[in-house]
């Protein structure tokens, strides 16, 4: 911090410090002020007159108004302005007073609004320059009267010139802090839909993979004593479920990873196209699927043909885990218009067909999912049984929809 930093905070931090200085060097100015006569033969001459004692006591008063300028600006200038007028009909010397005044007037310009200021600007000027003209010794056309027009003219001017700076300054700080509190607005809401993203793909990889192992260990464990190659056809089918939720967890994490770490995936996201696969390890796990596509090849957006993979995978776990082992289900996948439908039935006819409420967050994720590229989803029981998912997702996207916190 530079020198005249500290002196400026200094100055600010003691303002009553900074009056009474102004007070005394004012006085000073009067007092010198009338000790010179403008009328002499050489121009400004010194010290061929000097004030009464009356005057001595005006100015005296009128600077020590000033120290309580910033308390009450108004009630300064009325007592200044009084004062002033006193000199002006009472004293033939005509001392400087009108400057306490002048300084009082600078104040109230400098800290109300500009109509109050002129206002107030215009009646300290007729008040001043009436009573001189008026009542004063000088003749009304005197140098001295028309000054006093100028001289409160020029304090009510400077005192509006920096109350309009302060102004246009304190507006530029409160752009500057609104932009600040913007720009970690829009921060904290990007890093809420990334980490809503990034839980959404935790949960689908999971509740995907673990059930899939859960239902592959289950049979292992059926078959292990009698049928031992389906057992370790079974076990061969958990290990590489667990492989493949590995390497989606991984893929997941890694985007958490700084931007320059080398170790960082670049594997693109998984989509429709992947979609034999996925359903080769619902068919793996014992589920029969049956999958009806008429989407025409469409390309999709990377949104959108991210959430149309894991609306049907978090689907089709939901039937592995809800409809029971006999259930079959059933996906397709078509192009209708601007949308492309995606819909998972099943034939489950167990207790818990239907997703218990409040036991997961697998509908909740596709919900979010859908809404976020504008789409719609429609979830419920099939008359006679089953269960039925309907997503309908545009294919061309707008602008994400934002969506709240993950629960």
């Amino acid at each position: 911090m530079s020198t005249l930093d500290r002196a400026r905070r200094q100055i600010r931090a003691h303002p009553l410090a900074l009056d009474a200085a102004l007070a005394v060097a004012v006085l000073v100015c009067m007092i010198a002020g009338s000790f010179t006569d403008s009328h002499g033969k050489h121009g400004v001459t010194w010290g061929i007159r000097t004030p009464d004692t009356l005057s001595l006591v005006l100015m005296t008063l009128g600077a020590a108004a000033l120290v309580f300028r910033r308390r009450a600006p108004l009630t300064v200038l009325a007592a200044t302005g009084a004062l002033t007028v006193l000199e002006n009909v009472s004293s033939d010397s005509r001392a400087p007073v009108a400057m306490a005044a002048v300084v009082a007037l600078y104040t109230v310009a400098a800290r109300t609004d500009r109509t109050t200021t002129w206002r107030v600007a215009l009646l300290t000027t007729a008040a001043l320059a009436g009573s001189a003209m008026l009542a004063g010794p000088l003749p009304w056309y005197a140098q001295e009267n028309l000054g006093i027009v100028a001289w409160t003219g020029i304090g009510a001017t400077a005192g509006d010139a920096v109350r309009s700076r302060r102004a246009f300054v304190q507006a530029i700080r409160d752009r500057a802090e609104k932009a600040e509190r913007t720009r970690e607005e829009e921060a904290r809401r990007r890093v809420a839909e990334e980490r809503l993203r990034i839980a959404r793909d935790l949960h689908d990889v999971v509740a995907h993979h673990i059930a899939l192992v859960n239902v592959q260990a289950g049979v292992a464990a059926h078959v292990m004593d009698r049928r031992p190659d389906q057992a370790k056809e079974a076990l061969a089918h958990v290990r590489e479920a667990s492989r493949s939720a590995l390497n989606e967890l991984r893929a997941t994490v890694g985007l958490l990873r700084q931007s320059d770490d080398p170790e960082a995936p670049t594997e693109p996201a998984p989509g429709l196209a992947v979609l034999d696969a996925l359903l080769a390890t619902f068919r793996n796990a014992g589920l029969s699927v049956e999958v009806a596509r008429a989407d025409q090849g469409v390309t999709l957006p990377a949104a959108v043909d991210l959430a149309a993979y894991r609306v049907i995978q978090e689907a089709l776990t939901n039937v592995q885990k809800h409809a029971g082992l006999q259930a079959k289900a059933e996906v397709s996948v078509v192009r209708v218009g601007p949308s492309i439908e995606i819909t998972v039935l099943d034939d489950g006819t167990g207790d818990d067909t239907v997703p218990p409420p409040g036991g997961g967050h697998g509908l909740l994720g596709m919900r979010e999912r859908v809404t976020a590229v504008r789409g719609t989803l429609t979830t419920g029981p099939r008359y006679g049984g089953g269960f039925r998912v309907h997503a309908i997702l545009p294919v061309r996207t707008a602008k994400p929809v934002p969506t709240g916190e993950p629960r």
